[in-house]
């Protein structure tokens, strides 16, 4: 499935991080929304239940003023008297309009609408009824009643901001809840979200990575295609760029030491046999300065030779490693072969060869762990002192085949024991063999180790001499994979 991908790594990376926040974004708005619903609908009906409250007892003062002015009128018979009456009695007519345009209840509408009702009859019976005294008293027995009524009425407002505070609990819970069920279903969303976003930007940038750590190692025949933004693509096409001009480059490269190893083996050949002939005197008799000087140039001639070989042996170990043919065989067998072509060098030193180990079958490369035992032998014999004994001891150490070659000669140095497996390294040890080395064994030994997914290292064990070990896998076709 082909994915989008903005235009430039930057869009991404926002669109991204817009992705992981936009739940959050959204319950935050939600939770804010839901919160001054609550908030507005408390503060509404708190208000409305305050001016409720604060009207029917407003009534219940005015309903006590007219009460009072309608007593003192029948015990004094002022008719000022009755005036007060009448303020009290318009400011009850507008406390009670006032108080039916709030949102109450059916009871309360209805007990205030009766009382209102009373109220107008009796006010209309007082002003007619021109002052006589059995009128004011049942007005005043009736305006004990209307306060009873207001006292009531009164107590419904109570009633009522009761229950709007148990409204609004059951609301807060309510919010409460969603807010809770909204967070445990926008947070796993909000994780998926990061990690596609994470894996949409991870991709592109682990291919990036994958391509440059091939092109590090010399693997430029898998071609790099990056998927993702058009900035990231375009310079996944500049890396397999490089890599075909690196390929081509290790072709020249390649060509060129094909031939110019093939332009010097010519001569060299030549200057070999003429140097054999004058050795062997084919020419005529040579003095004593001639020989030497036949030896000088026969040593010369060999370690031109090696050099040319080995420099030609370790580039192909390092452009053809991945070339394995994989075999069964036995390790203890092979040891013993590569020992006996090494025997005339080793006898020239007076060496004895100390081989400790029973038959170990491994799979790997028969061509490449030869040549590591063969470096690793010609090392040991290079630097063994004359009549010196070298040990190699072959075993198993759970699924992997443990090599272990040990010499007596001067050791190598904690200084160097860092470089000694670097390509050209001959560290300061001084060699007084007929043919001075390369620096490339040990290098070539490292590279098909690690080829085998397997690894050389140093050992430091106490004793004299240098101790090498190199650790294959036995199954490697299993480790390879």
């Amino acid at each position: 499935m082909q994915l989008y991908y903005p235009r430039s790594f930057l869009k991404l990376i926002l669109a991204g991080f817009s992705l992981a926040v936009l739940p959050l974004i959204f319950a935050l708005i939600n939770n804010a929304f839901s919160i001054n619903q609550l908030a507005t609908h408390s503060q509404r009906a708190v208000y409305q239940a305050v001016q409720a409250t604060q009207n029917s007892r407003f009534l219940i003062e005015q309903i006590n003023n007219m009460e009072r002015s309608v007593r003192q009128f029948a015990i004094i018979g002022e008719p000022s008297l009755l005036q007060g009456y009448g303020l009290a009695h318009e400011r009850f007519v507008d406390t009670a309009r006032r108080m039916a345009t709030l949102p109450l209840d059916a009871r309360q509408k209805q007990a205030l609408e009766a009382l209102r009702a009373r109220e107008a009859v009796l006010f209309d019976r007082i002003g007619q009824s021109g002052a006589k005294a059995d009128v004011i008293r049942s007005a005043v027995a009736e305006l004990a009643a209307l306060s009873e009524v207001a006292r009531a009425l009164d107590e419904q407002g109570n009633l009522l901001v009761d229950r709007e505070v148990d409204t609004m609990q059951k609301m807060a819970g309510e919010v409460q809840r969603f807010i809770y069920w909204q967070l445990l279903a926008l947070v796993p969303i909000a994780l998926l979200l990061v990690i596609a976003a994470t894996l949409l930007i991870s991709k592109p940038i682990a291919q990036l990575e994958s391509a440059i750590q091939n092109l590090g190692e010399g693997r430029f025949d898998a071609p790099v295609s990056v998927n993702g933004p058009a900035d990231l693509e375009s310079l996944g096409h500049q890396l397999d760029w490089l890599r075909l001009r690196l390929l081509d480059l290790e072709e020249q490269k390649s060509r060129f030491l094909r031939h110019v190893s093939h332009e010097l083996k010519t001569p060299l050949t030549a200057l070999r046999e003429g140097v054999e002939l004058l050795s062997d005197e084919v020419t005529g008799k040579m003095t004593a300065g001639q020989f030497e000087i036949a030896r000088i140039l026969r040593q010369n001639t060999l370690r031109l030779q090696k050099l040319i070989e080995d420099l030609l042996n370790y580039h192909s170990v390092q452009f053809h490693t991945s070339a394995l043919t994989f075999s069964q065989f036995d390790l203890k067998t092979m040891v013993t072969r590569v020992a006996q072509q090494h025997s005339l060098t080793m006898r020239s030193k007076n060496l004895s060869l100390n081989l400790s180990a029973s038959d170990l079958q491994i799979e790997a490369d028969e061509n490449k762990i030869e040549a590591i035992i063969d470096n690793l032998l010609s090392n040991a014999i290079k630097f063994s002192p004359v009549g010196g004994t070298i040990r190699v001891q072959l075993r198993r150490r759970g699924a992997d085949a443990v090599i272990d070659v040990m010499d007596e000669g001067p050791g190598i140095s904690p200084e160097e024991r860092g470089r000694v497996f670097e390509p050209f390294y001959q560290g300061n040890t001084v060699y007084t063999g007929p043919v001075k080395g390369t620096g490339l064994g040990l290098a070539i030994v490292r590279e098909y180790a690690t080829v085998h997914q397997g690894s050389a290292e140093i050992i430091d064990d106490g004793s004299p001499g240098a101790h090498l070990r190199v650790i294959l896998p036995t199954r490697q076709m299993e480790a390879a994979a």
